[in-house]
C-alpha cells in the first residue's frame, strides 16, 4: 500500500516562495505526473517528499502517517534522479544491492529479490558489468532497479529520461509504464515533457509559477483546461475576447453559438485548439487569408489571418499556399470559454 498526501505545502528559497499552497493526493497504485516548465518547483516537491528538504509550511503524509519530522531513510519513499548517480567502482548487481546492504539485508532471499528486479528492469545477464560499460538507458534502469528492490511505498522519479535520446526515451517510457502496471507501486513522476506526462500517467498535475493549476486525467488537461494559461501550456494558441449573451459568444471577430448562459456581460476569453479548426477552400465559413505554412510531417501548421485575429490551424491537408483565401469553421462544441483577466467595461 502507498498513499501520498501533500497538504498546503509552501517551500521557500532565500525567502522567496518556490512552491505555494501545494495540495495533491496520489492514490495507492497510481502514477501521477507532475508537469511544468523548468524552475517551477517540481523537483522541490519531490525533495520535500523524499525528506531532502523540509517545507516551511504544510504537511506530508505517507500511508496516513505524517513524515515531516522523519529523515529520508525512515520514510518509505525512494527518489530516482535525473542523473543515474551509480557507484562506478561497483558492478550492476552491487549497485542494485547497495540500499539493501545499508539496511543489513543479505542472504538467499535478498539475492533472489535482486535477480527478480533485474529481470523486471531488463538487466538480466548484466549483473557483472561495471557502470562505464553500460549505455545511458541501462544506467537509468540500474537506478530504477536500485529503488524498486527496496519496495518503497512511494517511488519518486525526477526527470529520469531527460538525458536520453528520443528512441531510448520512448523505450524507457514504455518500460516504466509496464513496470508500474506490474508492481502497482505508487509513483510521482516529474517531467517538463508534455507528451511524456500525457502518455505515462494516470493523472497529471500542472505546476506553473509554484502553484498547482490543474490536476486531472491527461485528456482532461489537454481538452478541458481550467484557464487560458493551462490551455496555452498544452498548445492552445487561438484566443478570442468577447461576451456571452443570448446563447452566443459575441466578439469583434464573429458571433459563435455556445451552451454557456453565464457571464453577465463580462469580458470572456474563448479558445480552440489548432487541430479542432476545419480549414477549407470553400467560402461559406469565416473568411481568412493564409499567411504562413509549416510542413510537420503527418500534419501541416497553417497561420490564417481573419480580420484582426490570427489563427493557427493544424491539418493533415497540405494543399494550401500562402496568400490563398480560405474558410475556417470553428465547431462550437470544441470551444472553451473562460473569464477574461481583463475587467469588464
Amino acid at each position: 500500500m502507498g498513499i501520498l498526501l501533500l497538504k498546503n505545502l509552501t517551500i521557500r528559497y532565500d525567502g522567496k516562495p518556490v512552491v505555494r499552497d501545494f495540495n495533491l493526493e496520489v492514490l495507492d497504485g497510481e502514477m501521477v505526473a507532475l508537469l511544468g516548465p523548468s524552475g517551477t518547483g517540481k523537483t522541490t516537491v519531490l525533495k520535500a517528499v523524499a525528506g531532502l528538504l523540509r517545507p516551511h509550511q504544510g504537511e506530508i503524509f505517507i500511508d496516513g502517517q505524517p513524515v515531516n519530522h522523519l529523515p529520508p531513510e525512515k520514510r518509505s519513499a525512494v527518489m530516482v534522479f535525473q542523473k543515474s548517480l551509480l557507484f562506478p567502482f561497483l558492478n550492476v548487481e552491487q549497485n542494485i544491492a547497495f540500499g539493501l546492504r545499508m539496511q543489513r539485508r543479505q542472504g538467499r532471499d535478498t539475492i533472489k529479490e535482486i535477480r527478480e528486479i533485474m529481470q523486471l528492469t531488463e538487466l538480466a545477464g548484466l549483473g557483472r558489468r561495471k557502470v562505464h560499460e553500460l549505455s545511458g538507458g541501462q544506467q537509468q534502469r540500474v537506478s530504477l532497479a536500485r529503488a524498486l528492490v527496496l519496495k518503497p511505498a512511494i517511488l519518486l522519479l525526477d526527470e529520469p529520461l531527460s538525458n536520453l535520446d528520443a528512441n531510448l526515451r520512448q523505450q524507457m517510457r514504455e518500460l516504466i509504464q509496464d513496470i508500474q502496471a506490474e508492481t502497482r507501486i505508487t509513483t510521482l513522476f516529474v517531467t517538463h515533457d508534455q507528451a511524456e506526462a500525457l502518455m505515462i500517467s494516470h493523472r497529471v498535475g500542472l505546476l506553473l509559477n509554484g502553484r498547482l493549476r490543474q490536476v486531472g486525467d491527461p485528456r482532461e488537461l489537454f481538452y478541458r483546461p481550467a484557464d487560458p494559461e493551462v490551455a496555452c501550456f498544452f498548445g492552445g494558441c487561438n484566443f478570442i475576447t468577447g461576451r456571452i449573451k443570448d446563447g452566443h459568444f459575441h466578439s469583434a471577430f464573429a458571433t459563435i453559438p455556445t451552451s454557456l448562459t453565464n457571464g453577465n456581460g463580462h469580458l470572456m476569453t474563448a479558445t480552440i485548439r489548432p487541430e479542432d479548426i476545419l480549414i477549407t477552400s470553400e467560402s461559406n465559413y469565416f473568411q481568412g487569408r493564409v499567411q504562413k505554412i509549416n510542413f510537420e510531417g503527418s500534419a501541416t501548421r497553417i497561420w490564417v489571418q481573419c480580420q484582426d485575429n490570427r489563427f493557427v490551424v493544424l491539418t493533415s491537408d497540405a494543399d494550401f499556399t500562402p496568400g490563398q483565401h480560405v474558410g475556417l469553421h470553428l465547431p462550437p462544441e470544441k470551444i472553451r470559454i473562460f473569464p477574461s483577466a481583463e475587467e469588464s467595461v
